[in-house]
């Protein structure tokens, strides 16, 4: 499914406007969902054509549905298979294999497994005499073309590849008119079957991921990326080796400039020519992956961009699996596990199994952090962290720049381009709060000691403007969860600014005598939109937080002071969500 494709075929998906958000969102979904089941080209982009307002939540909710979508035609329950990803049978196949068949040079033997896409046969390949691994599409002759696009395309990925940790290929071909690949029979088990015993021991986990490491950061080398790391893509064989197997959702990359290196600082020896940009079969807005390993710029679709940081996120999965028994996120549904990978961080390990080791928690959630530039940069990095604690050397994961703790804490959450709508409202919130303070502070000059000017002000003029503001806002469009919360902080901070007037009374002090609280007030109000839009927001709170202290030392000023404050905290932002949002119409 696409959301580029746009032709006269596509219908896009129109709903009465005047719909309560979520509600609107959820027909939209349904709609589109419709059409993708009878086979429909689905355009995402027409639909947000149509609610500009609204693309941010259709194109992600649009993501978790494909991946319920996908799962729920599974036949066997996602919450019994948190780490092994079981095979799924979606359509027509091969058929299950109940003896031993020739097909041209090979002699098939058993089925392996079989996955959404493939099918496995332990065979026996004549011609050379030796056991190989022969993979074939599972829909047979009605394989689609992206199905087949994509067989070859793995097919061509892993055949480039050549390390001792990763399943070799040997021949790619046809079969009966099928596409196949053979490739290298591994005789053991795989590590979510490994799992299923329980954790490993802190020595094991690291012998096992840190040759996993070194593959994939060859394969990254290479131009390649996995994207579907996992315990069942792990094999280890009789001797306790392990391989890298399925890239059957591999995506070719784009070498970029020598600059853009994935190797770490300092490696001598590595090959330093590194995908950047990445380019390649999967459309735009599809998402793709196991829920609970996959990273979180890969459970957002087309917004984030997928890189070989996405690799060493599911590594870091893995070894957490490997310390603790199970996914780093898992939850009786697909969405709730794709809505947990956007929104939760994962407990520490040592918290589910009290015998994981310190130093590799400490790699595992360094590789699991959501923002990518604060895992490891590159896989290799991850190797060089596990191969100094077998070796008991220090981990680089237990030391944090403070330029990285900072960044995380300044860091926009993906609810920030909300804002986008609220751009202008905010410059003009920021003009009136400007007006009602120097008018407040005019009144107080006069002379006026009545409480009833400044409660008219304050209840009567700032509530009709929050009426006022709120209603601009819904005619741009249906308001989201998070535009609710916003508000509801707003509201609250408000009533107790009307409040004050009361407090001052009971306690016979004289109208504005608590007006410094004003700036306490409003710096809580930022510290909120901090927590649930980005952390720039702490920047004007903490202003916010001081001027309360000019406010206290220059009463005769202090309404005005509060003003200028509030107003730049309002009017800053607005200007640069409001700039965002036409650069967006512009280039739509």
């Amino acid at each position: 499914m696409t959301d580029s494709v746009e032709n006269d075929s596509v219908d896009p998906v129109e709903v009465e406007p005047t719909q309560d958000s979520d509600a609107l969102i959820a027909d939209l979904l349904q709609q589109l969902l419709e059409q993708a089941r009878s086979g429909k080209e689905v355009d995402i982009r027409a639909t947000c054509r149509i609610y500009p307002e609204l693309e941010l939540e259709i194109r992600e909710l649009w993501a978790t549905v494909m991946v319920a979508e996908d799962l729920a035609s599974s036949p066997e329950n996602f919450a019994s298979s948190a780490l092994a990803s079981a095979p799924r049978d979606r359509g027509p196949t091969l058929g299950s294999l109940t003896q031993p068949r020739t097909v041209g040079d090979f002699e098939l033997l058993a089925e392996l497994g079989r996955g959404g896409m493939g099918i496995v046969y332990r065979a026996h390949q004549l011609s050379l005499n030796r056991p190989v691994a022969i993979k074939m599409i599972l829909r047979g002759e009605l394989a689609s073309p992206a199905d087949l696009a994509r067989f070859r395309a793995e097919a061509e990925a892993v055949a480039r590849l050549e390390h001792p940790h990763i399943v070799r290929v040997y021949d790619v071909g046809e079969l009966d008119g099928q596409p196949y690949f053979s490739m290298q029979y591994v005789e053991g088990v795989t590590l979510a079957q490994k799992l299923m015993n329980g954790p490993l021991t802190p020595r094991d986990a690291a012998n096992i991921l840190a040759p996993i490491c070194r593959a994939i950061a060859h394969a990254h080398r290479q131009g390649v990326l996995h994207r579907d790391l996992k315990p069942s893509n792990v094999l280890i064989d009789q001797e306790g080796r392990p391989y890298v197997t399925d890239f059957g959702l591999a995506k070719r990359v784009t070498p970029a400039e020598p600059s853009a290196s994935i190797a770490p600082k300092g490696s001598s020896n590595r090959e330093q020519n590194v995908p950047a940009s990445i380019s390649g079969l999967t459309q735009s807005g599809a998402i793709l992956g196991t829920p609970g390993y996959m990273a979180p710029e890969q459970a957002v679709g087309f917004r984030g961009e997928v890189r070989p940081t996405t690799d060493v996120y599911s590594l870091g999965a893995i070894l957490y699996a490997m310390l603790t028994g199970r996914a780093p996120f898992q939850s009786a549904s697909p969405v709730d596990t794709v809505l947990m990978v956007l929104e939760q961080d994962p407990p520490p390990p040592r918290i589910i199994n009290p015998k994981a080791d310190v130093d590799l928690e400490m790699i595992a959630l360094k590789a699991l952090q959501k923002p990518a530039d604060l895992r490891y940069e590159s896989a290799d990095a991850m190797a060089d962290d596990l191969e100094a604690f077998l070796a008991g050397e220090p981990v680089s994961a237990r030391s944090s720049h403070f330029s990285q703790i900072l960044s995380r804490a300044f860091r926009p959450t993906h609810h920030v381009n909300i804002m986008q709508n609220w751009g202008l409202l905010w410059m003009w919130h920021a003009l009136v709060l400007l007006v009602l303070c120097v008018v407040t502070n005019l009144i107080q000059w006069q002379g006026v000691t009545s409480r009833i000017p400044y409660l008219l002000l304050w209840t009567v003029g700032l509530g009709t403007w929050a009426v006022i503001f709120w209603n601009l806002r819904r005619r741009s469009g249906p308001v989201t969860f998070v535009e609710r919360q916003i508000a509801h902080v707003w509201a609250a901070s408000m009533a107790c600014s009307t409040l004050l007037f009361g407090v001052e009374a009971l306690l016979g002090l004289a109208p504005l005598s608590l007006s410094p609280v004003l700036a306490l007030l409003a710096g809580a109000v930022f510290v909120a939109k901090a927590g649930i839009l980005s952390g720039e927001f702490y920047i004007p709170a903490v202003v916010l937080f001081a001027t309360c202290v000019p406010m206290a030392l220059f009463p005769t000023f202090g309404l005005t002071i509060f003003g200028i404050a509030s107003a730049l905290a309002f009017a800053i932002p607005g200007a640069k969500f409001y700039w965002q949002r036409q650069q967006q119409v512009q280039e739509s």
